[in-house]
Order: C-alpha cells, then structure tokens, then sequence
C-alpha cells in the first residue's frame, strides 16, 4: 500500500521545497542540538531578594524554553516538508534530471550546476522545472 501525500503541494511550494531542502537539513541538525536545556542555578546574593519583573515569566530559564519550544514546532514543519520531497524523489526520471536534482538537495545553486554540466541558466530552470512536473504527476 503506497502512503498518500499528507501535504496539497503546488508547483511554486515544490520548487521553493527543493530549493530550501539544504538550509532546512542544516536547521534542524542545529536546532536539535540546541534543544537542551540546563538545569536551573539558584540566585543568591541581593539577586535573589529583587522583585521580578511584571507581566511575563522572571525566569530567565523558562523563557529560554519557551522560545526552543517554538523552534520545535519549526523543526517539525521542516521535517514534514523534507518527507514529502523524499517521498517524490524516486518519481524523477531521466539522469540529468536526477543529478540536477541532488545537486540541488546539496545546496548548489542553478549557476553552480549549470557551469558544472555545461549548459545554460535556461537549460538548467527547464530541467528543474521537468523536475517539479515529474514529482507532481
């Protein structure tokens, strides 16, 4: 049984997916990294008997948590849109179609490719453009 798209995915959302994937590899590897958080040190000295500040957390621990708590909400945005670019890869057919297109996976940029396999900025957004119509079909 073949797992269903979880996403409504468009031609541009596609092409912004493939093009973002290495950023978004390269985020949550750090971002997973900082999701740490140390244990809480006690205040001592004259720190410790000010008031804290109104209307927010005083903690300054607690809304270091607050904030990576939202990164893994991010985290889990990336994730579900890398999946979905995985999912599709295998629909990608034709050999400088799939290297144009792990190419792109690792961050390379159009120009990069296009010096690289001699063909022009044109050629190369035709191919990638063949890319994201062979992943939608």
């Amino acid at each position: 049984m073949l797992k269903e798209r979880t996403l409504t995915i468009t031609p541009d959302a596609l092409d912004s997916m493939i093009t973002d994937y290495h950023w978004m590899v390269n985020t949550i590897k750090e971002m997973r990294s900082e999701m740490v958080i140390e244990a809480k040190t006690a205040q001592y000295g004259i720190e410790a008997t000010l008031p804290k500040a109104a209307g927010g957390v005083g903690d300054p621990i607690m809304q270091e948590a607050i904030r990576r708590s939202k990164n893994i909400k991010r985290v889990v945005e990336y994730e579900k849109k890398l999946l979905e670019v995985q999912n599709l890869i295998e629909r990608v057919a034709g050999d400088r179609e799939v290297q144009v297109l792990n190419w792109m996976l690792d961050g390379k940029s159009q120009r990069w490719i296009g010096q690289h396999m001699a063909l022009s900025a044109t050629s190369i957004r035709r191919i990638k453009n063949s890319i994201v119509c062979q992943m939608l079909a």
